[in-house]
């Protein structure tokens, strides 16, 4: 006896789309077939002229996080509420260490707010601030338990120096973890800040004018330069800026193993919504550049260099935005996106932009693959039942208010999508359901992820 099959659905995987039958049992795809009619099951779903795919992936959100004075607005249950809503299955949130902090004390820590309220499953990178003494080696701590990536900024007062940066890399080799990086120049951003601010310069468009492209762009290639000397794995978080592309494409065609991922908003939106009266609304950072740079990621994303899609998503209050609107350096950064990432790739798919496959490969297989979620990220059986039921013919356009997070605005307002998921399952467990949120708090699971293969 099944829990649930799902019938006459075409189901799409990272190569290939297919009408197939999906059983599910004991939260697992237990059978993949042409008719599954005489198989007896608890519910049958009828997906006739509806997509079956995997369930999305967000590999980079910032759930309940301290920034600027204030905490983003999604805690760890409207986020992966959110993210349920959107289609999205597994959520991989940064958990920023403390100083003087092991790594595995910093997981403990967070996973102590998120077990209790996260609607879907989750998982973890560290974002390393404090290395000093036994800090360091506390990465193979954190990394036997399950949490196999750790972040580095290169900027903001927390960030990590160089040498630090580079000692993280070594160290990951040992343990067998990746380094992601959020890469940008500080010392650049911070003399062209203090220069527009002396110019009474202090409208959004300055924290664009402050972050141009090569800002990104030379510590894109800084990273790669050192991921390379140690012939070390690189995930490159957020890549929006054309000259970056160029650096991940040419270090994979050197083959070197350096991953980029992107976001939705610099897919769909350019600099110039900075200029806005609401341009504060859209600051994150790296924030989003020319034309030219998103034609740019395009290109990558069609051709494979951009191996993932991700979010970013960290919302703050409208009120709290505007703490800078005379002032661009109190805008808090960040912006929503967790529930719209798959609706969006899909809704390009659905135009003819890219395959649907490829917003497969982007948004769940790729994320699974690289960060070691070996029950995820896939229709296979035996992988978890995170399942995703999508209507093309769905027309839907986003408002604040038929949104599932706890923010009160969104850079997504108004946008419309030919084409929506229609049902989301989590382990084989309906969490949404037509507009509505179905699942419960303290559902999710946290996701331990495989140690990467160590590199002599």
């Amino acid at each position: 006896m099944m829990d649930i099959i799902i019938k006459n659905g075409t189901v799409v995987t990272e190569k290939e789309m297919f009408k197939a039958d999906i059983a599910v049992k004991d939260g697992k795809i237990a059978a993949i077939a042409s008719d599954l009619s005489g198989i007896e099951s608890k519910s049958v779903v009828d997906a006739s002229g509806k997509l079956v795919l995997p369930g999305a992936i967000d590999a980079h959100t910032h759930l309940a996080m301290p920034f600027g004075g204030t905490i983003s607005a999604d805690d760890y249950f409207a986020g992966t509420r959110a993210a349920a809503c959107g289609g999205t299955t597994t959520v991989f949130d940064y958990i920023n260490q403390d100083f003087n902090e092991r790594m595995l004390d910093t997981v403990k820590r967070r996973n102590a707010l998120a077990e209790p309220d996260a609607a879907v499953d989750y998982a973890f990178h560290v974002g390393v601030k404090d290395v000093h003494g036994e800090l360091l080696d506390s990465m193979q701590e954190a990394a036997d338990f399950g949490v196999t990536s750790f972040k580095v900024f290169m900027v903001y007062d927390f960030g990590v120096k160089d040498g630090v940066f580079y000692q993280v890399l070594e160290k990951s080799k040992e343990v067998g973890a990746l380094i992601c990086v959020h890469a940008e120049n500080k010392e650049m951003i911070d003399m062209l800040t203090e220069r527009y601010i002396s110019e009474g310069k202090t409208s959004a468009w300055y924290h664009y004018m402050s972050r141009p492209e090569f800002v990104e762009a030379e510590a894109d290639f800084r990273a790669i330069s050192w991921a390379k000397s140690l012939n070390a794995p690189l995930y490159i978080v957020h890549l929006a800026n054309k000259e970056g592309v160029k650096y991940v494409t040419q270090a994979k065609d050197e083959g070197y193993e350096i991953y980029a991922e992107t976001c939705p908003q610099y897919l769909n939106l350019t600099c110039d919504v900075f200029k806005r009266e609401d341009g504060r609304n859209f600051v994150c950072s790296p924030p989003m550049k020319g034309q030219e740079s998103q034609d740019a990621l395009w290109e990558a994303v069609k051709r494979g260099d951009i191996d993932t899609v991700a979010t970013d998503h960290c919302p703050f209050q409208q009120h709290e935005k505007d703490w800078g609107k005379d002032d661009f350096r109190k805008i808090p950064n960040g912006c929503a996106g967790i529930e719209n990432m798959y609706p969006y790739m899909l809704a390009k798919a659905n135009e003819g932009t890219i395959p649907f496959t490829k917003a497969v490969e982007l948004c769940s297989f790729n994320p699974a693959k690289i960060f070691g979620c070996t029950e995820k990220g896939s229709l296979s059986v035996g992988k978890d039942a995170d399942i995703v039921i999508y209507d093309p013919e769905k027309d839907f356009t986003v408002t604040c208010a038929n949104m599932h997070s706890d923010y009160d605005h969104t850079i997504w307002e108004g946008t419309k999508f030919h084409g929506y998921p229609v049902q989301t399952y989590s382990r084989g467990r309906l969490v949404y359901d037509n507009g509505d949120f179905v699942g419960e708090r303290g559902w999710g699971k946290m996701v331990k992820c495989a140690k990467r293969e160590i590199k002599k």
